[in-house]
Order: structure tokens, then C-alpha cells, then sequence
């Protein structure tokens, strides 16, 4: 599977570029059908988010027992060219409003504490920025010339918190980010991985409302996992560590 451009009704080919909400809009839309047909063949039905901002992407609800649901969240990111054992890494939704009241219908398809699990569907992918002419056209018997901008897929399916780490995803905004080391992801390797969900809950429920005082009377807010699982009085030894980028920087191939 590759992805070079759109076909347009004057029989051109327009090239995309390697814009990530467009690379995610497109692969999601390729991967729709065959999740209709997964959830048609397991006895579930799709509720797909009724505003942009919603979460999850996809709710999955029992055909017959409106009471189980799963909630799916596409997420798509591209290995990192100097090391392409790791990713980009992704947000895995907001640890605001719906996740701490999960009686709340604010900005979720159902409120969080009705869903039995929560999923993320991804696609890993290497990008291509410099084989593309963003800005041509091409007939459509000159398609076998056009360089994919994105190829080389990695899938995998995995609950949220097994992959999550310890830091924010976007900046500012409420998100809880995910590890970016590719074999964890897809082994389900995350910093809470050994810790448990109700530790990824309480930690993120938390996130930078709980203030400690250091030696010499200073105070600072926690948001590292390992200073939350201290101040519990939890086990750090099942903290695992966040994967880290060594050695010599290699070019991409």
C-alpha cells in the first residue's frame, strides 16, 4: 500500500504533500470499510463522534447490549529519520474534563466511564518530504513515476494507557502523550505497562495539581511519574523507563 496523489476527473493526478492531517484523514478513510466489516462480523455496531473535537473517533456498541461499548481512537505518526526505531509519537486524549468526571458528556460520544476499554488503532509509517513535487500535476500514465509520499506501514492495536507515558502530547493543551520507541508501542511496552490502569488513571486525573515541598521549603508541582508514584507510596521498581534516543545519528534509507 502506497499513496501518491488524487486521481481527478480530467484524468490528472494531483500529488499530495506529507502533511500529517491530511496523511491521517486519508489512511483513515481507507481503513473505514474494513472496520465496518469487523464490527458487522463481532456483533457490534459503529457510533463514529458527532463533532470534530469529540472523543473517541469510533465508539463500538454491542448490537445487542447497548451497555458495552469500546472506544477506538485512530492515531497515525511516521518513524523519525535520524532514528527510525522511534515515531513521532501521538496524544492518546485529553486528561481534562471528561477524563477526570466520567459522568460528563462534554467533548466525548459517551461519557468515559461507559466504555469497557480504550483503544488506539495506528498506523506507523515513513514519510517522504523531499520526493514530491507538491506543486505538479501528472497524466495518468505517468503514475508508476510518481514516489509515494508515505510508505512502509506498521499497524497495531493497543489500550491506551499500555502505551502511555508520563508527559503531555501537545504543548498547552490537556493530552496525554504516548512513548515513540516503535517495539513498545506495538508490544504494549508503556510507563504504566507493569503499574496498572488504575495508576495511569490516578496519575493523569492528577497531572499538575499536586504540589510538594522539596528541601529548603521550595514547592513544585508533580508530572513525572516517578516523584507520583513516591508520593503514593507506590513500587517505583514497576515504573518502566521511557525509552531514550542513543547512540550515533544515522541517516534515513
Amino acid at each position: 500500500m502506497a499513496y501518491q496523489g488524487f486521481y481527478y476527473v480530467c484524468r490528472n493526478i494531483y500529488t499530495i504533500s506529507s502533511d500529517t492531517k491530511i496523511i491521517s484523514k486519508i489512511l483513515e478513510i481507507h481503513l473505514f470499510p474494513r472496520i465496518l466489516s469487523f464490527a458487522e462480523d463481532t456483533g457490534y455496531r459503529v457510533v463514529l463522534a458527532e463533532h470534530q473535537n469529540y472523543y473517541p473517533d469510533i465508539s463500538f456498541m454491542h448490537a445487542k447490549n447497548e451497555n458495552i461499548k469500546y472506544a477506538v481512537d485512530f492515531k497515525t505518526t511516521y518513524r523519525l529519520p535520524d532514528y527510525p526505531e522511534f515515531c513521532n509519537g501521538f496524544t492518546l486524549g485529553s486528561h481534562g474534563n471528561y477524563f477526570v468526571n466520567r459522568e460528563s458528556s462534554k467533548n466525548i460520544q459517551f461519557p468515559y466511564s461507559q466504555y469497557q476499554g480504550h483503544f488506539c488503532l495506528g498506523i506507523i509509517y515513513n514519510r517522504h518530504i523531499n520526493e514530491i513535487d507538491e506543486t505538479r500535476s501528472y497524466g495518468l500514465d505517468e503514475l508508476h513515476s510518481i514516489s509515494s509520499v508515505i510508505k512502509d506501514f506498521r499497524f497495531f492495536v493497543a489500550e491506551k494507557w499500555k502505551i502511555a507515558s508520563d508527559k503531555s502530547g501537545s504543548g498547552n493543551t490537556a493530552n496525554i502523550g504516548s512513548i515513540n520507541k516503535i517495539d513498545d508501542i506495538i508490544s504494549g511496552r508503556g510507563m504504566f505497562s507493569e503499574l496498572g490502569e488504575k495508576w495511569f488513571d490516578d496519575y493523569w486525573m492528577n497531572y499538575g495539581k499536586i504540589t510538594i515541598t522539596e528541601d529548603g521549603g521550595k514547592t513544585k508541582q508533580i508530572r513525572n511519574l516517578q516523584e507520583f508514584v513516591s508520593y503514593r507510596g507506590g513500587d517505583e521498581r514497576l515504573i518502566v523507563p521511557k525509552a531514550r534516543k542513543i547512540g550515533l545519528r544515522r541517516r534515513y534509507q
